[in-house]
């Protein structure tokens, strides 16, 4: 049976429906389109301020044409146009090496910084678990085997002779190929190490503070080997260089665990659930820039350590490797974090315009009006 044309009144109103609006649709797609192409910096401010309230007005228009059951092609097209819009209002999209910059030109050391006090506990617990392996070893040697894997000890043991201590301080580690292979092993187990620090925050950061200290036993119980036979400031030499970055590495993914545990234990004026997921996002990109130190380190660690056999060119540059990372994670992106705060009440208004907007998204969802393509998301 062939279908009956719609009645003259229902293409009326269709009609009337589009000729209202159609010119905010169509102003709010060369908006969209010009996002699309060029980004969010090419629009004037006047045109910045109206692109969501022109994407708001196509969002209640779509609920609209869907409720009334208005001709299918409009609601194509607004489904289409809605979709697009929220894209370019609440997406909005860098480079991806403007991204890789950005983030570590200001958002990584910010987050540090915005870290400090969990910082400074994990760094305490790592130096607290150094100080107690050197003085259970240097009081016990044979304790030194209940608290360094054999693996890890390659013979640096208590039972090693001062002229062997020495010879392992000044190894070539085997050449090139040997040296690659023992940097790639130390990046990764450094990164599973730190990463496990971070992983293991939400459970109110114990084992975040235990993971430090065990860590600081090991290199408190391999420096009291080394200095009982009067070779402690050589060992620290050899380590430094790359344990600064190393190190720090490790204390950067227990702050990042112990801030997601504080979360956890103290929710304040938020859910547990809530904080689990703020600070977690947090604390996953202090985790990711630490990854970057892991690598750094397992450079210097496979490489520079092994070629370099002077102490004072070891000293020097476990120095400036201290006052760099200082320099960077105290200075740098600090001009920006000012204008962050500047920018604090601008962005509670958006975010109120965004409230709003998700509000009417929401009403549109329950009558059945949002866009098709969000539904497989919903």
């Amino acid at each position: 049976m062939k279908p009956k044309d719609p009645p003259q009144s229902f293409r009326l109103k269709s009609f009337e429906f589009r000729r209202e609006r159609e010119s905010q649709w169509r102003e709010l797609e060369d908006l969209v389109a010009r996002v699309e192409q060029r980004g969010l910096e090419r629009l004037d401010p006047s045109e910045l301020e109206r692109l969501p309230v022109l994407y708001r007005a196509a969002v209640s228009s779509l609920s609209v044409a869907r409720s009334i059951s208005l001709d299918k092609n409009v609601v194509d097209y607004l489904d289409g146009l809605c979709t697009r819009a929220y894209f370019a209002v609440y997406c909005r999209r860098r480079p991806f090496w403007s991204s890789i910059a950005r983030f570590f030109d200001v958002t990584f050391p910010s987050l540090v910084r915005s870290m400090r006090w969990a910082l400074l506990i994990s760094t305490l617990c790592f130096i607290g678990g150094s100080l107690c392996g050197y003085a259970l070893v240097l009081d016990e040697p044979d304790r030194f085997y209940n608290l360094v894997d054999e693996s890890m000890a390659s013979g640096r043991d208590p039972v090693a002779t001062k002229d062997e201590l020495a010879d392992s301080l000044a190894s070539d580690g085997g050449g090139v190929e040997s040296m690659t292979h023992f940097a790639s092993f130390l990046f990764t187990h450094n990164a599973k190490i730190g990463l496990m620090c971070f992983a293991l925050g939400f459970a109110a950061g114990v084992p975040v503070i235990l993971l430090l200290f065990l860590n600081g036993l090991m290199l408190g119980a391999m420096t009291a080997v080394f200095g009982m036979h009067d070779l402690g400031l050589d060992f620290i030499a050899w380590v430094l260089p790359h344990g600064i970055t190393e190190i720090l590495a490790v204390c950067l993914c227990g702050a990042a665990g112990l801030s997601v545990g504080y979360g956890v234990v103290f929710p304040g004026a938020h859910s547990r659930l809530h904080n689990l997921a703020v600070r977690g996002r947090r604390a996953a990109a202090v985790a990711v820039g630490a990854v970057l130190l892991f690598f750094i380190a397992a450079l210097l660690e496979g490489f520079f350590r092994q070629l370099v056999h002077s102490t004072d060119t070891r000293v020097m540059v476990a120095t400036l490797t201290a006052f760099g990372w200082l320099a960077y994670f105290g200075f740098v992106g600090r001009n920006r974090d000012t204008d962050e705060v500047a920018l604090a009440p601008l962005r509670h208004a958006a975010d109120s315009n965004a409230l709003a907007a998700q509000e009417e998204i929401a009403a549109a969802a329950r009558a059945g009006a949002y866009p098709s393509s969000w539904r497989g998301s919903r």
